[in-house]
């Protein structure tokens, strides 16, 4: 039979037949469950079963305003308490045919199998929406897992594959999004109100939108400054487009390493100018709408100068927009984050500064490198392996070098010969050495030799890398990193 004119024909495999074999209530495949959030104020929703999973849903229903009523012989004392309250109807005797009757959505925690299928059956030809406790295919709708920041839900379901997994990423989620979210969404909701009587075009909502979840308002919240960030996003909905930088450190590679804040900034970013070594995993965890801008600086290559870098952020925020200037381990770490912050604050842009694990520190860690020991090594120093004079590694090096038991080279690759020929000169040719590549990278190398012969055991050894040298150097300390999350 052909379609009504302008409709399009239904595909004949739908999510609702996948069941194996075709027929509703049997066994198979997981469905693609349509997500809903369910208004059961008033409605009548029953729960068959006395136990403490029925007492949870009963009380997860009756914090909707629902009408609840359970059907149980032995219900658990809540269930008593909870009638005897008055806030639900309890049944005390097993489920019978009819149980259903009225009801706009059911729950089988009774456990029973034989409850289990009779209900299904009435379910169905009443046109219940039933759950049935831990038997998928008998189920209408998944109860998710929920993360409560009234108003704000978020569900989580694995479509009855593994509730263990469904209450972990809630667990995660709760961690991330802290209570202040709940005040922090009816906040928006109230400025939202507003733009919308003022006619507000739906592009400056958005954006104002976007500066409010990008500003200072969830932290006031969670310390309890509610008056303040009411006048804080009044300000932010009614005053001119307001353009940021970010100066975040991209951490040595691996963008597990990020911070929390680092990778919040660059979710909601306009533009991100980024240096050429930044993984490209770390850039991945920018918003689909993220201009991404390669500022970066090769050795011995063409690259963007530091001066039109510095021209480009103070541009771009002008602009009104929000950029994040993404800087390989820490901006204040050789990264010229320093520079980079006198010349936006000269110039009058906002700018707020995300600290990131240097290579300096996480290198080695990554490579099982302690910088200090007890009874080994007490003291380190960090250097660069370019010179402020063009040469490789800083003027005062030797007296550096002698003056601490590890010493640590940020970008050596280039001047490595040179480095090793100034160091062998005041620690030896023994002293031990290792140098690490692509440090917490899935491509990460780590060579140990001796300090004279560190040039040819590295030869091929391509940046990012960090040298480190000291007597820890020679500890047979390798990780494994399959062990790590994630």
């Amino acid at each position: 039979m052909a379609p009504p004119p302008g409709r399009t024909p239904i595909p004949s495999a739908l999510p609702a037949r996948e069941t194996g074999s075709g027929v509703p209530g049997r066994p198979g495949p997981s469905p693609r469950h349509y997500p809903a959030y369910l208004d059961l104020r008033g409605r009548l929703c029953v729960v068959l079963g006395g136990g403490q999973p029925a007492l949870d849903k009963a009380t997860g229903l009756l914090d909707t305003g629902a009408r609840v009523r359970v059907v149980a012989s032995e219900p658990v004392p809540g269930l008593r308490s909870l009638a005897s309250e008055g806030r639900l109807e309890l049944v005390e005797r097993d489920y019978a045919e009819g149980d259903l009757a009225g009801a706009w959505l059911a729950v089988d925690a009774s456990g029973d199998p034989e409850i289990n299928r009779r209900c299904h059956r009435e379910a169905e030809a009443g046109r219940v929406l039933l759950n049935v406790l831990d038997v998928p295919h008998l189920c209408h709708f998944i109860a998710p897992a929920v993360v409560r920041r009234d108003p704000l839900q978020i569900a989580i379901s694995t479509g009855g594959e593994s509730p263990y997994l469904a209450s972990a990423l809630r667990l995660r989620l709760e961690r991330l999004l802290g209570p202040e979210w709940g005040p922090f969404t009816s906040l928006v909701g109230t400025v939202r109100r507003r733009l919308r009587r003022r006619r507000v075009p739906a592009a400056d909502q958005r954006r104002i939108y976007r500066d409010l979840l990008a500003s200072s308002l969830r932290r006031l919240l969670r310390e309890g400054r509610t008056a303040e960030a009411e006048r804080r996003a009044a300000a932010l909905a009614s005053g001119p487009r307001c353009g940021r930088v970010a100066l975040v450190g991209a951490g040595p590679g691996d963008p597990d390493l990020l911070t929390a804040a680092a990778r919040e900034l660059l979710a909601g970013a306009d533009v991100v100018l980024h240096d050429a070594l930044v993984d490209p995993a770390a850039l991945a965890l920018c918003g689909p709408a993220t201009r991404l801008e390669n500022v970066g600086k090769r050795p011995g290559g063409r690259g963007t100068s530091q001066d039109a870098i510095a021209r480009r952020m103070i541009e771009l925020a002008r602009e009104g927009l929000h950029v994040v200037r993404l800087k390989g381990g820490d901006p204040f770490v050789f990264g010229r984050g320093g520079e980079e912050l006198a010349a936006l604050t000269a110039a009058g842009v906002p700018v707020i500064v995300v600290p990131g694990i240097s290579a300096a520190l996480a290198a080695p860690a990554a490579a099982g490198i302690p910088l200090t020991l007890r009874g080994v090594a007490a003291s380190f120093a960090v250097v660069s392996g370019h010179g402020g004079d063009g040469g490789a590694g800083p003027t005062n090096l030797e007296a550096i070098a002698t003056a601490v038991d590890t010493l640590v080279v940020l970008m050596p690759v280039a001047g490595l010969k040179s480095l090793v020929a100034r160091l062998t000169a005041v620690l030896g040719p023994e002293r031990p050495a290792a140098l690490i590549a692509s440090a917490t990278l899935p491509g990460q190398r780590v060579v140990r030799a001796p300090l004279a012969e560190m040039p040819a055991a590295a030869a091929g050894l391509r940046p990012p890398a960090t040298l480190v040298v000291g007597p820890t150097a020679a500890l047979p300390t390798p990780l494994d990193r399959d062990l790590a999350p994630g």
